[in-house]
């Protein structure tokens, strides 16, 4: 490896494509928290530095119009867990718990004869094991998590159990995922494994792993405060090629999908791919990088139909021969004809966000109180509450007060509704293959287009709410 933890040319030493063909690939999901689709070389930042990703991005399908299913972190992760968009399953902002009920690609790849792991940010539900919504309910075999983001030496749950851990995050996720692919490689059982890093997320104390210069990274660009989130970047990555380095030491890289992507828009607008940044609805705070590696089957290529989070579930679940029964509503779609070229098109696309607030979640607290309660050093487990929330509450709603931003992605086309508090609508239209920064508003002068967009956008949203109400389950019975 080089001075970047690049890999180097001559490394890999590859099984045979007859024997990959005979057995279901590994599958690693690997997500990063907070990074932009501009923040990456290969996607044309000036200056910050991933030359792994960026060598990943040569032999991997590159996904140039992939959207994050929303503009924070807890929807997006539920995206890729079911299939639907968040707000569907109770997650309806950043901190909300993921029902139960929900049909997980956890659960389906382990009854399709996966061992499951997951290592690193959860935010979809609590980590404690007697949870519903903890990873040990939902599918994982084995995990290593922190409820939240988390940064140098935090405290993570092995398995349900909460220990204090020494080192920089992103490493310790990087190396259980390692652990878990060494442990389990030699099983008769392919592996699915999801990585989702820490990092680049705020406050930003990470560092890359030392390398000549490295003391002054990126102080002479004119990036103020967020130095810290470029440098975070370039540890993720320098961890992602390490990962990709395990996978062929270990010989395994060759049947094994690691598919990488972000959570949402980046920090930075200049190179968030888009208008405005995360937390938006706008392009900023959707687009993102993802990159689909899977040597024995794909070669480099670039897709320009446009995909999202949601898509991942049932790509995989066709992949890996999974089945669900009683599959609720999905809103992703099989990517597999568009990543085969033999599709060129995909269904629109719904994204709605700030239809109520997110909560808080502050991970090494609430970690380290649970710990001492699981030690046996205090008596009461003060976030007993935070183990369910609100997964068991199915409340009615207004279905003509769709209050919020969301959108409507009809490639070429998207189409915004925004309701504000004060009850005042907006509505903008913009084509984004001709104006990919969302400037020019067309609601005025496409009124056709307009008019039929928000009609889907409007049914989509009211489907939305009925999902949220429970319609969706066969039962209401928590796992």
């Amino acid at each position: 490896m080089n001075k970047f933890g690049l890999l180097s040319c001559g490394v890999v030493a590859m099984t045979s494509l007859a024997m990959a063909e005979n057995k279901k690939p590994n599958i690693i999901l690997v997500m990063a928290d907070d990074q932009g689709y501009g923040d990456c070389g290969f996607t044309g930042h000036p200056f910050v530095l991933t030359p792994n990703l960026d060598a990943m991005a040569k032999d991997s399908v590159v996904f140039n119009q992939f959207y994050a299913g929303s503009p924070v972190c807890s929807p997006t992760r539920a995206s890729v867990m079911t299939g639907r968009t968040a707000m569907r399953t109770n997650i309806l902002n950043h901190g909300h718990y993921m029902r139960p009920h929900e049909k997980t690609l956890a659960e389906g790849l382990k009854d399709a004869g996966y061992v499951t792991g997951h290592f690193g940010k959860w935010h979809i539900g609590s980590i404690q094991p007697e949870s519903p919504t903890a990873p040990g309910k939902i599918g994982f075999d084995e995990s290593l998590t922190g409820i939240n983001f988390f940064d140098v030496d935090p405290y993570l749950a092995e398995n349900g159990v909460v220990k204090k851990f020494k080192g920089q995050g992103t490493e310790l996720v990087t190396t259980a995922t390692i652990d878990f692919l060494k442990k389990h490689k030699n099983s008769d059982k392919p592996m699915f494994a999801v990585t989702w890093f820490p990092a680049p997320h705020d406050p930003f104390k990470e560092l890359p792993v030392a390398f000549e210069g490295s003391a002054d990274l990126y102080k002479n660009n004119d990036v103020g405060h967020l130095r810290g989130y470029f440098l975070e970047i370039t540890l993720l990555d320098q961890q992602l090629g390490r990962l990709r380095k395990a996978l062929r030491e270990m010989d395994i890289a060759d049947n094994t999908i690691v598919w990488y992507c972000s959570d949402n828009g980046g920090l930075d607008k200049r190179t968030s791919g888009g208008r405005a940044k995360k937390g938006s609805i706008y392009e900023g705070g959707l687009r993102i990088p993802s990159l689909l590696e899977w040597p024995a089957k794909l070669k480099h290529k670039e897709i320009n139909v446009p995909a999202v989070t949601s898509d991942m579930y049932p790509t995989l679940m066709k992949i890996a021969g999974g089945k669900v029964e009683n599959q609720p509503r999905l809103d992703g779609v099989d990517l597999w004809n568009v990543i085969e070229g033999k599709q060129k098109t995909r269904p629109a696309m719904g994204f709605w966000h700030g239809f109520t607030g997110g909560q808080p979640c502050w991970s090494d607290v609430i970690m380290k109180d649970v710990m001492e309660f699981q030690q046996g050093k205090v008596k009461k487990n003060k976030w007993q509450s935070r183990i369910m929330k609100t997964v068991d509450k199915f409340p009615k709603h207004d279905k003509t007060k769709l209050n919020g931003h969301a959108a409507w992605n009809k490639w070429p086309y998207k189409l915004h509704h925004i309701l504000n508090k004060k009850g005042k609508v907006k509505v903008e239209l913009y084509n984004l293959e001709k104006d990919p920064m969302e400037t020019k508003d067309l609601s005025q002068t496409e009124k056709e287009v307009t008019a039929e967009m928000l009609k889907e956008l409007k049914a989509w949203q009211v489907s939305v709410l009925e999902s949220m109400e429970g319609k969706d389950y066969e039962t209401l019975e928590i796992k």
